[in-house]
């Protein structure tokens, strides 16, 4: 029997090997979804295995960009029934416990507090897949120092260290010309930077039963 194939080109095969990527993305956050809310995994392993999905679904929709109009279409295309991951993935972008520990904080500052993990997240993705260039990066950490200063001082100090890094970054930027790109160093301490600015936020937000 002849083989059949799905693919005429290494591009086509490369296309169907990230919608096979995507369809273990979406049903892998459903049943994560699901198994957090039956209390089978703890709270801190749910969130870093979400974080980590929700990542790996913003570069794989970049890549996929024209190629598949919107999550919702490819869930109907591929008969994915998994409103839980579309929910997170596509509504929500951040882990069910962040939107708790920002709903306990107020309800005005929860969706600012979830804009600030969104921003950060992809700041840190972009920087990841090497999009270092000034006029890619500077808008970036403009969208998270607005979102950050959102916040003002109820939650967070006036000298939170992510405002700091962020505003020194912001400046570093401003020197350089648009088309200029961070060397593989910079690029690493600003990712590091991100990273350790991030951590401590979310180590600044109440807990939800608090």
């Amino acid at each position: 029997m002849e083989e059949v194939r799905l693919w005429q080109d290494k591009r086509e095969r490369e296309m169907y090997d990230n919608f096979a990527d995507l369809y273990a993305i979406v049903k892998t956050t459903d049943k994560l979804e699901k198994a957090y809310v039956r209390d089978l995994v703890s709270s801190a392993e749910y969130e870093a295995e979400c974080l980590k999905l929700i990542a790996q679904y913003r570069t794989l929709h970049s890549a996929l960009r024209g190629a598949i109009p919107s999550l919702d279409r490819f869930t109907e295309v591929y008969r994915l029934d998994a409103p839980a991951a579309l929910n997170r993935l596509l509504v929500s972008g951040v882990p069910a416990t962040v939107e708790h520990r920002a709903a306990a904080s107020s309800s005005s500052s929860a969706s600012a507090v979830a804009e600030c993990v969104q921003y950060f997240i992809t700041a840190m993705d972009s920087v990841k897949l090497n999009m270092v260039a000034v006029d890619q990066v500077h808008p970036l950490l403009s969208d998270l120092s607005t979102s950050l200063a959102k916040l003002g001082t109820g939650l967070l100090p006036r000298d939170f260290e992510g405002r700091v890094k962020v505003h020194d970054w912001l400046s570093r930027l401003a020197k350089m010309g648009a088309a200029d790109e961070l060397t593989e160093q910079q690029a690493r301490q600003l990712h590091f930077d991100l990273e350790s600015s991030y951590n401590t936020f979310m180590a600044a937000l109440p807990n939800a039963d608090s």
